[in-house]
């Protein structure tokens, strides 16, 4: 594979996944009685360099883990992500305590802990590491999200800006600095006021007009645009059992054909081909795919 000689960083968040079978959503003053309970290792940072790492693309990991976090640095490096910059912090890894009711619907209560906990000396020692030109992969499940852009930004790194969840954290980064805004309908509306897909990208291309945008349209596929250029890819219709880790595989994918120098039309049918084996399976990081499997 021609990938370029650039590093990729991901920074981002490492979170457990406790996840309860429940009979219905526990109310108030009610105490419940689960029937199974599991553990997973998720967060869209894991998932996303993991979905990098199964692409091809040796990617560096950095984020905190708390003292039960064992498991995630595992994970990460079973994987073959890079843990260099993977640090220990006291208190807990952040963590989803999630209810599964008989139908399948869910209530997720997210505990920030460790992804909450960064401090600029931390990102100014693993930022050290990296250099023009290298890519710098976010999303918003870390806090200061707007000091490591800005940072990363004076050493001249490419960054690609995954703004999910989208909150008011982000107001505070500086937007003009993002390379690549890999983003989902929703997240679009949030960010432009707009609801129509080509009204999403048109303000995108007003507002950043040197940013590459890829806006994810769940089942009416994806859209790519940079300047006048546009490209549409549709969706591969398979039997959907989670669509839990789509949009980070999607990512992963899509960053990996950035990386290779494909075309953005070929880039977006590899992330859609990758992302339909996914929601094809349960479970997240369990059913990201590898490459040589989306090849065929």
């Amino acid at each position: 594979m021609g990938v370029k000689s650039m590093k990729v960083l991901n920074f981002g968040s490492l979170n457990l996944d406790y996840v309860y079978t429940v009979d219905h959503m526990v109310m108030a003053g009610e105490t419940l009685a689960s029937k199974e309970m599991h553990t997973f290792c998720g967060g869209k940072g894991l998932n996303q360099s993991i979905a990098l790492a199964r692409a091809g693309v040796p990617v560096y990991h950095a984020g905190l883990i708390g003292e039960e976090g064992e498991i995630l640095l595992q994970t990460c490096a079973e994987s073959g992500v890079n843990t260099d910059f993977i640090r220990r912090v006291s208190g807990k890894s952040g963590h989803t305590i999630i209810q599964v009711d008989r139908s399948g619907q869910n209530c997720i209560l997210l505990y920030g802990g460790a992804n909450r906990s960064m401090t600029r000396e931390y990102v100014d020692e693993v930022l050290g590491h990296f250099a023009k030109g290298d890519m710098l992969l976010l999303q918003n499940e870390i806090n200061l999200l707007n000091y490591i852009v800005d940072r990363a930004c004076e050493r001249g790194m490419e960054i690609v800006l995954n703004p999910s969840p989208y909150d008011s954290h982000l107001d505070s980064c500086d937007f003009s600095k993002i390379s690549w805004f890999l983003l989902n309908e929703i997240e679009g509306r949030q960010l432009t006021g707009e609801k129509d897909p080509d009204r999403i990208l048109a303000r995108l291309g007003e507002l950043y007009p040197e940013a590459r945008v890829v806006l994810t349209l769940g089942a009416e596929g994806s859209v790519y645009r940079y300047k006048k250029e546009q490209y549409r890819q549709g969706i591969f219709k398979v039997d959907v059992r989670d669509t839990t880790a789509a949009g980070d595989t999607f990512t992963g994918y899509f960053i990996a054909s950035i990386l290779e120098g494909m075309p953005a039309p070929e880039g977006l049918k590899l992330a859609a081909r990758a992302s339909a084996i996914a929601v094809s399976r349960d479970g997240a990081t369990s059913s990201i795919p590898m490459r040589e499997e989306v090849r065929s």
